[in-house]
């Protein structure tokens, strides 16, 4: 049975409940490796992939736009059986206009991404993050031009704050611009600050909501230990290690993370399958974007999509990390 498929907020467009991230790919798994995942990925049903044309996370400058490359590479004659989604934002280039959400950066950001992905068009193109130094009005036109072209489908964002998404929907709709289809923020057990405001959004507005780092980093798989991060993994690769570690790699976080795998053990699965199973729950989350450094680190990701979370499991969860809707609750 392949991962079950949903629509995709208020679109008419259907994907599957996981989609598959990339960001590793060409830093800590080789272009070969990254094609066994996502043929992994893709016999289990899993059509949504996500990039960036700043991947992979953590190689800097010098690797920008590596992912894209071995992604579009993979889908050479395989295009049509794929939702394909990346994002832009981040600096790709020396050139102080080589990143943000300006119209000369997104209109020269597109084209490039199409080229290395070896496309001619892009399902999802998604914001980066929130370019505060461009003007809302300038951004959104120059994404409607874009989807007017035929290169993009839909457009979305990610890592936006809640009332400035609401802003740039508002702006949107009042000018009949091309609208805004799901946001990407980040979210897991050890991350539930989302749920105060942007879910509730999501929700009222109709948005696909596809989070990243659902497993933190892998502290959820369980396979970290307390003490010096595991070498090759997202805590020490490049220039993202620093980010991992000041998110995640605390006691607090640890401890969280013991008390999980008792839960995860009187349930009888895998930590990383109730972890995922238990976003997988929250009716506004659509597809979470899984990762993996090896082919059959998916198993337990894709039995989280056909299982159904025991209520009184998912109570227990929700108060075992209830102090994760806080900001400081790591600190």
């Amino acid at each position: 049975m392949s991962v079950p498929h949903t629509r995709f907020g208020n679109t008419g467009l259907k994907v599957s409940r996981l989609g598959l991230g990339t960001m590793t790919f060409g830093l800590q798994t080789e272009e070969a490796f990254s094609h066994r995942i996502l043929d992994t990925a893709a016999e289990a049903g899993i059509n949504l992939i996500d990039t960036a044309d700043v991947y992979p996370l953590g190689g800097g400058l010098p690797t920008a736009g590596r992912t894209e490359e071995i992604v579009g590479a993979w889908l050479k004659g395989r295009r049509q059986h794929f939702v394909l989604a990346t994002k832009a934002v981040g600096k790709v280039g020396p050139a102080a206009w080589n990143q943000g959400a300006s119209r000369k950066h997104l209109v020269e950001a597109v084209d490039a991404s199409l080229r290395r992905l070896g496309t001619d068009y892009i399902d999802l193109y998604q914001l980066h993050s929130d370019d505060a130094e461009t003007p809302l009005d300038e951004t959104i036109a120059a994404l409607d031009d874009i989807v007017r072209s035929g290169k993009v489908r839909y457009v979305g964002v990610s890592n936006f704050l809640a009332y400035r998404l609401a802003r740039a929907l508002g702006k949107q709709d009042l000018k009949g611009l091309a609208r805004f289809v799901s946001v990407q923020p980040r979210y897991s057990l050890l991350f539930r600050e989302i749920e105060r405001e942007l879910l509730p959004l999501a929700q009222e507005e109709g948005l696909a909501v596809i989070p990243y780092n659902p497993l933190a980093g892998g502290l959820l798989t369980g396979k970290h230990q307390r003490g010096k991060p595991t070498e090759g993994t997202r805590f020490t690769l490049g220039t993202a290690a620093d980010r991992y570690q000041d998110r995640y790699w605390n006691e607090p976080a640890f401890a969280t993370v013991d008390r999980l795998h008792s839960l995860a053990r009187e349930a009888g699965l895998p930590l990383t399958t109730l972890a995922l199973a238990w976003v997988l729950a929250n009716p506004a989350v659509t597809a979470p974007l899984i990762g993996a450094s090896r082919p059959e680190q998916l198993a337990d990701s894709v039995a989280a999509a056909k299982l159904t979370l025991d209520p009184a499991l998912k109570q227990r969860l929700d108060e075992l990390t209830h102090d994760y809707r806080r900001g400081d609750a790591a600190r």
